[in-house]
């Protein structure tokens, strides 16, 4: 699967994706992350991607042009692409969405900046307007790394098993969550509390341990 960030400040992005499970999946190919700076597709010599905007208003807008550029010359041909914006306005991204992005070719990701971005970018370009959450940011870089991981961790092998993956997510799209513990199987705070690990977990015993965690998953929604 190919993801490719646009954005204005790559130096930002780049560090996250050589670390890590990210930077193995790249290695073995079974993930290709690109992250081009949008001003590529710009046509002045000072490469301007924004502009005041109509009707007056504080800020500045990224342009549509560089934008549509840049996204016509990286999509792939004969290849399933939906193209993201990131908005506060836009549907919240979930683990359902998450899934369905798996079934993609390629997910090319706008990332904004400055006031906002010029609306026809959101009427004619973007197939999917996403948020994050309920708050603002100074760009789309943060959400376009969270999309990928997201997305990322979802591909055979990256994490593990397409089984392994299956476990943890359930029928309605969302994923399942319960309590873990690891050694030491007793913590002594620093007031001389003992912190135990449930019994159920050191008893050995299969079923035991499947009903304990079964009680306390977690199902979280989307």
């Amino acid at each position: 699967m190919r993801f490719d960030i646009l954005t204005l400040f790559p130096s930002t992005i780049i560090p996250f994706f050589q670390e890590g499970i990210i930077a193995r999946a790249q290695k073995e190919k079974l993930i290709d992350i690109k992250i081009h700076n949008l001003r590529k597709w710009t046509t002045d010599k000072h490469n301007v991607v924004d502009d005041k905007p109509y009707g007056g208003g504080r800020g500045m807008i990224l342009k549509i042009g560089p934008i549509f550029r840049a996204v016509e010359s990286l999509k792939q041909k004969k290849k399933q692409t939906k193209v993201i914006l990131f908005s506060p306005r836009g549907k919240v991204f979930n683990q359902s969405l998450a899934n369905n992005y798996t079934k993609i070719d390629q997910l090319i990701l706008i990332s904004g900046r400055y006031e906002g971005i010029d609306e026809r970018v959101f009427q004619y370009i973007a197939d999917d307007v996403l948020s994050v959450g309920n708050y603002t940011l100074m760009s789309g870089d943060l959400p376009a790394i969270i999309v990928i991981e997201s997305v990322g961790r979802l591909i055979e092998g990256v994490i593990g098993s397409e089984e392994e993956i299956k476990e943890r997510v359930n029928s309605r799209g969302g994923f399942k969550e319960y309590p873990q513990y690891t050694r030491p199987e007793v913590f002594t705070s620093i007031k001389g509390k003992e912190w135990k690990v449930p019994p159920e977990l050191l008893s050995g015993d299969h079923q035991k341990i499947k009903q304990w965690r079964e009680s306390r998953t977690q199902i979280i929604e989307s």
